[in-house]
């Protein structure tokens, strides 16, 4: 078993002295914010023990901001790439320091939600959270807004009107972007189909419709069944695949248009469709990759996570400085799209 990093090896790996490690760690004399952070990035690199006792140095000195963070479905990878992601950017800024909370939704029923984000906004001076549009979600945002504490919806929409701003992808054009790709790939005309996770996730709202409206508009000859609500669940959504390929023997694709992707890959892997539907989810996780590779499916359209965690980390810390801003806004992200050539 190799032994743990010394102090020699972290200056190794920042490139300083072992002198300069030590006023970096005991803060016996000043040392440039900018050598001071690389011996920390260096420590983080090497695992070195005394991490925390350096991000305690490094960062005293700046200004300090409090941010809550409220995901979905903890067991999920997209969400955990998320986590990481928000913590990674937090650590990141070069003049505050950001004190980030993550937190997960394991009850997504109003009351469930409204609880979360009380609790949260004891310890935090600003929350961004994906949630559905609940009136009673909508209600707790406005009762935190008029408390000074800004709330940020991210990756699908709610309380508009209320919430100091949206950060994620266009939601329409994600939808849009789906249906094109069947559309086109399509050696002739069909019946396709959608599922959302809940038609109170407005994200999802948006994306089905995006995606009905491009068929409507362009692709009048292809057949948009009844969309599906598959609570963002992988074993609720691999029964309802099983189910519609025994229906619709003649069906061409499908868009998975939130979550529980995961169950429409095994239900194509066990009636061995690989190759044979075209088929569009969203997110670049290891289960969308593989399927990639095994032509399972056909495009995932992703949400570039890096982005999103810098860019909702600095409008919640320009909302806490600034105030509430006079119209709530909108931040789109471009989206990511992976086929089995480039992944």
């Amino acid at each position: 078993m190799s032994s743990r990093p010394t102090i020699a090896d972290l200056a190794r790996a920042a490139g300083v002295s072992v002198a300069t490690v030590d006023r970096v760690l005991n803060g016996r004399h000043p040392v440039r914010e900018e050598t001071a952070r690389r011996v920390y990035d260096a420590a983080k690199a090497i695992d070195y023990h005394a991490v925390g006792l350096l991000r305690q140095r490094v960062f005293e000195d700046l200004p300090q901001y409090r941010l809550g963070f409220l995901l979905q479905k903890p067991q999920q990878s997209f969400y955990q790439s998320v986590a990481k992601e928000i913590e990674n950017a937090a650590l990141s800024l070069p003049n505050v320091r950001a004190v980030p909370q993550i937190d997960f939704l394991a009850n997504s029923t109003p009351s469930g939600i409204t609880e979360k984000l009380k609790s949260m906004a004891a310890r935090n001076q600003a929350i961004a959270l994906v949630a559905p549009d609940y009136p009673a979600v909508a209600a707790a945002v406005e009762e935190l807004k008029e408390r000074g504490i800004p709330v940020f919806s991210l990756l699908s929409d709610f309380a508009a009107g209320v919430r100091e701003g949206y950060i994620g992808l266009n939601n329409q054009k994600v939808g849009r972007t789906a249906a094109w790709m069947i559309a086109k790939a399509a050696k002739r005309p069909g019946k396709v189909a959608a599922f959302v996770g809940s038609h109170r996730f407005h994200g999802h709202e948006l994306r089905e419709i995006g995606f009905r409206s491009y068929f409507r508009e362009n692709a009048p000859d292809f057949e948009v069944l009844d969309t599906m609500v598959n609570l963002d669940t992988p074993e609720i959504t691999h029964e309802a695949t099983l189910d519609l390929l025994q229906r619709h023997p003649d069906l061409i694709g499908f868009y998975v248009c939130g979550g529980g992707m995961e169950g429409a890959i095994s239900a194509i892997r066990e009636e061995k469709l690989e190759g044979k539907l075209l088929v569009v989810v969203n997110e670049l996780t290891p289960e969308s990759r593989a399927a990639l590779a095994d032509e399972g499916v056909m495009m995932a359209v992703a949400t570039p996570v890096s982005a999103l965690a810098r860019e909702t980390i600095n409008l919640m810390i320009g909302s806490i400085n600034r105030g509430a801003a006079g119209v709530p806004g909108q931040t789109f992200l471009p989206f990511d799209i992976y086929t089995p050539e480039n992944i």
